[in-house]
């Protein structure tokens, strides 16, 4: 891990060096796991940035916590991106269930720190997917382990088969809430590739999206507009150059901005 994170750490430190003089925010991509041998993140990430007139960075995993603050000050906002399940027992406090899926502790130490420290920043955050279950747990809410043994009544595919920028099942979006004006739309047609959700909602966080079967979709930290999840994928649509979602990275941008104007 050291010898990767040492390769991944100097591309990164060079390329913010380049960031820095360009008037565009850095948007730092949390990365996945290689098993010890790469860290990185989706294409789909960093082309939906681009698009919206950010400078995307992927933030290599590290255990060092100076490290990690010091990648954070040479970002304006950080994405926490979609994988693997978290672990509950550590994480929340309870037993797995039969069908929980793989995890990685190198992985959840990690994004669990990194959302920490980004959020104690007032910088902002958007988690998408398992970023948006992250972010829950990170501040003291708890995930359903896998829908179709523990959500009662689910009704509703939420891991799909089909291309990353094609709806599959819809949700229901609250009147006036940050997702509604980012996007314009109180329900709309969503990707879907997960198994876990959202149950126990964090302190200070309120659900603005469900889909039809009651599962929490999007969430907002409340009294800000920097700090938010969904559980789609947005990226997908936008790197495709769908505009359904654009408006998710452009809000995003534009908090980034403001986040940046502060720093100085």
């Amino acid at each position: 891990m050291k010898r990767i994170l040492t390769f991944s750490l100097t591309l990164f430190l060079a390329f913010s060096l380049f960031a820095q003089g360009s008037n565009k925010p850095v948007i730092g991509i949390s990365s996945g796991w290689g098993g010890g041998s790469s860290t990185s993140a989706p294409l789909t990430y960093v082309e939906s940035v681009i698009r919206a007139g950010g400078v995307p960075m992927v933030i290599p995993l590290t255990e060092d916590p100076e490290l990690l603050a010091a990648m954070l000050d040479r970002v304006d906002a950080v994405i926490m991106t979609g994988g693997e399940d978290i672990d509950p027992l550590r994480w929340y406090g309870e037993e797995p269930v039969p069908a929980m899926g793989s995890v990685v502790p190198e992985r959840d130490a990690f994004d669990i720190a990194l959302i920490k420290m980004a959020v104690g920043r007032n910088m902002p955050v958007l988690g998408i997917c398992r970023g948006h279950q992250l972010m829950n747990v990170a501040f003291g809410g708890t995930l359903y382990q896998d829908i179709p043994s523990q959500v009662k009544g689910s009704s509703v595919k939420h891991r799909q088969k089909a291309p990353n920028y094609y709806g599959t099942h819809t949700i229901n979006i609250e009147k006036g809430s940050l997702l509604n004006r980012q996007i314009g739309l109180e329900k709309v047609a969503v990707n879907s590739y997960h198994h876990q959700a959202i149950k126990d909602l964090a302190p200070g966080f309120k659900a603005t999206a469900y889909s039809v079967d009651g599962v929490i979709e999007a969430m907002e930290k409340e009294g800000s507009s920097r700090v938010s999840g969904v559980q789609f994928h947005p990226e997908g649509f936008t790197s495709n150059n769908i505009n359904t979602f654009l408006g998710i990275f452009e809000h995003f941008i534009e908090e980034a901005k403001v986040y940046r104007a502060e720093k100085k």
